[in-house]
């Protein structure tokens, strides 16, 4: 079902507040878009996810021009890659959740998949997860890596920046940066202790069935 932008506006402001408000971003951290028919919806430069106005969120034309609102979040070239490489994605959320931030500083992860699958529902939701290399935030030294890894890849990590995830509506975006946040902090409750990890046929069943 198709969502009006006034629509859309709304859920961008409630999504936040509630992203805000179970700490999953702190202070004006944290940034959502989400894809219109005529551009995209952005949430403004230095604003706090938790105190949102729907009349103020950044609106760019498909060109990526601002055309109204307040001024836009300066990682306005990571989600118009992200949108680019991946024409189903709807939404887009980028979070500095503690746990996903934390990975994203490792060194001892594999960057083509920092998530060992330890549970069906992150797989479901997020699939494999590449750390892309340091860039710096706002600027367009994401795009290369970005483009590479967008196409095959519903989320990645920005190394020691935090989570990027996309998702076909927003509310899906929304979930799937909870998964991932929550598969994060499993990583860590879990490190050098003995447990179960998914197997290979767990995970072509996965694959079969969603």
């Amino acid at each position: 079902m198709q969502v009006s932008e006034t629509e859309l506006r709304q859920a961008i402001c409630q999504w936040g507040r509630s992203i805000f408000e179970r700490g999953l971003t702190s202070g004006s951290s944290g940034n959502i878009s989400a894809r219109l028919s005529d551009g995209y919806l952005l949430t403004p430069t230095n604003s706090c996810l938790g105190f949102l106005d729907a009349a103020r969120l950044s609106k760019l034309d498909r060109a990526g021009n601002h055309v109204s609102g307040d001024k836009p979040t300066k990682e306005i070239p990571l989600h118009l890659t992200y949108y680019e490489a991946r024409p189903g994605a709807g939404a887009i959320v980028h979070l500095h959740s503690t746990y996903a931030t934390a990975l994203s500083c490792r060194s001892d992860l594999d960057p083509q998949n920092v998530l060992t699958p330890v549970t069906p529902y992150v797989v479901m939701r997020v699939g494999r997860v590449p750390l892309l290399p340091y860039s710096t935030p706002g600027s367009d030294q994401v795009r290369e890596p970005l483009l590479k890894a967008a196409p095959s890849h519903a989320a990645v990590l920005l190394a020691n920046h935090g989570p990027v995830v996309t998702g076909a509506s927003l509310e899906a975006a929304v979930f799937a940066a909870e998964e991932l946040e929550e598969a994060a902090r499993l990583a860590f409750l879990l490190e050098g202790r003995p447990h179960n990890v998914l197997t290979e046929a767990n995970l072509a069943e996965l694959a079969a069935r969603f």
